[in-house]
């Protein structure tokens, strides 16, 4: 268990310091600002801030590979400009760097939740899913469904549309659900913790959960906790102009060879 997270910690910090290394600036002080498609042409870059997964964005072999990295990339490119992707394992840190201006936008698939409505704008969906609960399948306590999770304790990603989500089903059981946030690990790590068996239960979305599964034969996925939901990238409310520009763009793509190529490099294979 030790070895497999240490894996997991040296893999998103040997990315995080290639980036900086790549993309910093000689002055080591940087003023963030947010900006819309505008600025970012005159720039020639658009900064996103994705998660460091199976699904999103990661390295194999020296390369770096992922769904939301090739797909916003496919529109850089189309646009003349130059993609700076950075990955973050912290939700709430994804949301704050969009919200000063330090990236344009999150390039991951987010559920499109009213809470999160206050804080981005969302693109047309790129995906449907909903949030999972995941457990040991020789687990003693197997939770069949929502209303078993009373009195139980649950992991997620702080700020992540999972804890909404959560907080909602205590209300309608009228029950309480005790919910502990994960800052340092991503959902990934919540796998691989829950089947080593040092948690009992985590919640995640289906897609991510999907990518990972298949290398916990002891772990299930098939009690939904929420109803289908959308899953779009998220951008700085204060671009608009790039909300439109990137829909527009995605109106055509997702209707291309190309897309679905990359669609089913991605969904309609075994992991890895």
């Amino acid at each position: 268990m030790v070895k497999r997270l240490l894996k997991y910690i040296i893999a998103i910090a040997v990315v995080s310091t290639v980036i900086i290394i790549t993309f910093s600036r000689k002055n080591p002080v940087e003023t963030f600002y947010p900006r819309d498609y505008e600025g970012i042409i005159e720039s020639g870059v658009i900064k996103a801030v994705t998660e460091y997964n199976a699904v999103s964005f990661y390295v194999e072999e020296g390369k770096v590979c992922g769904f939301d990295y090739e797909l916003l990339g496919a529109f850089a490119k189309e646009k003349g400009i130059k993609l700076e992707m950075t990955p973050e394992m912290s939700f709430e840190k994804r949301l704050e760097g969009v919200s000063q201006g330090q990236f344009d936008m999150i390039a991951l698939g987010t559920a499109t939740t009213s809470q999160l409505k206050d804080s981005l704008l969302f693109t047309h969906p790129l995906a449907i899913g909903k949030q999972v609960l995941i457990q040991r399948t020789d687990n003693e306590n197997h939770i069949k469904s929502a209303l078993d999770m009373a009195g139980k304790t649950i992991y997620a990603v702080k700020n992540s549309p999972a804890i909404m989500r959560i907080n909602n089903l205590m209300n309608e059981i009228a029950d309480s659900i005790y919910v502990k946030e994960i800052t340092e690990y991503g959902p990934e790590q919540l796998l691989a913790m829950v089947s080593a068996g040092d948690i009992d239960y985590a919640v995640c979305d289906e897609m991510t959960a999907k990518a990972y599964i298949g290398n916990y034969k002891n772990l299930d996925m098939g009690t939904s906790i929420s109803f289908n939901q959308f899953y779009s990238w998220g951008i700085s409310r204060k671009a608009p102009v790039l909300l439109d520009s990137i829909n527009s763009w995605l109106d055509r793509y997702i209707k291309t060879k190309e897309y679905k190529a990359l669609y089913d490099k991605y969904f309609n294979r075994k992991k890895h």
